[in-house]
């Protein structure tokens, strides 16, 4: 039996990424996924096809699969995408708040307009879509599950990146707050950190062999991440593997967060 066998999860921001393969493991563990994309429809409609592909190998009667579109920033819009899901399936167990953007300016030159969109979606829509998930969860009782998606910049500073990183930051603390407020509810929340990952959203170094080497010599590990790496961590967060785990951050970023510059004792002096 697959571990998430039947359950019912929403993803935000599915159609690409770390979202795209989130949607394709938990099919292949037996879920039933709900993919809310804001834009770009064909490359959702493709991720749905293949999180279905990926269920009928892990289930004889397959899965069921849904798009829904929707900018999580918008509260009108979060409640039609629970509303659309719910509607479908009756019930929610596990939510991932995956959407996020980011915005590269000297901070000195950004504007608030550009900082509060960066927020908006990250930090805004995920308290937005977090507090329609426990309305729910608490509404049917029997616990839930939230799972986000932050980066090591929720503890790294990131310049240039002023509301990116306090976005993460925040999502983390969040998280945390959740976590201890209805951990008595049975709902856990846990959070995945991933560092340097080949997606998307990183294409301006992923797909530049120099950039990428450059980021790579960062790495303890050695190479960036891969999007089926963070997945997988979902994943095990969303089992019961993981039933005694709340309140967490989880680092899935090969050593990043080690403060790699130690690798050599300069700081201990001869």
């Amino acid at each position: 039996m697959k571990r998430l066998e039947g359950k019912n999860v929403l993803i935000t921001g599915g159609s690409t990424g770390i979202g795209r393969a989130t949607a394709i493991r938990f099919a292949d563990e037996g879920a039933n996924v709900a993919i809310n994309y804001h834009s770009g429809e064909k490359e959702a409609e493709i991720t749905l096809g293949e999180a279905r592909q990926a269920c009928s190998l892990a289930r004889e009667k397959g899965c069921e699969g849904m798009l829904v579109q929707g900018d999580v920033s918008r509260e009108e819009d979060v409640r039609r995408i629970f509303r659309e899901v719910l509607d479908a399936w009756g019930r929610l167990d596990i939510l991932i708040n995956n959407a996020g953007i980011q915005t590269a300016s000297p901070t000195h030159e950004m504007t608030a307009d550009d900082y509060d969109r960066v927020l908006a979606v990250n930090l805004r829509g995920a308290f937005l879509c977090a507090r329609e998930a426990v309305r729910h969860f608490l509404d049917r009782g029997g616990g839930g599950i939230i799972l986000n998606n932050t980066s090591v910049h929720e503890i790294i500073p990131k310049p240039q990146y002023a509301p990116y990183a306090a976005s993460k930051a925040g999502l983390g603390s969040l998280g945390r707050t959740l976590a201890l407020e209805y951990a008595g509810e049975g709902i856990r929340v846990n959070t995945v950190a991933p560092g340097a990952i080949a997606t998307p959203i990183n294409k301006e170094w992923a797909e530049d062999p120099e950039k990428k080497a450059l980021v790579e010599e960062n790495i303890p590990m050695g190479r960036a991440g891969e999007v089926e790496e963070i997945a997988a961590v979902f994943a095990f967060l969303a089992s019961d593997e993981a039933a005694y785990i709340t309140g967490q951050t989880i680092y899935v970023d090969g050593g990043l967060t080690l403060y790699p510059g130690f690798r050599t004792p300069w700081s201990s002096g001869s």
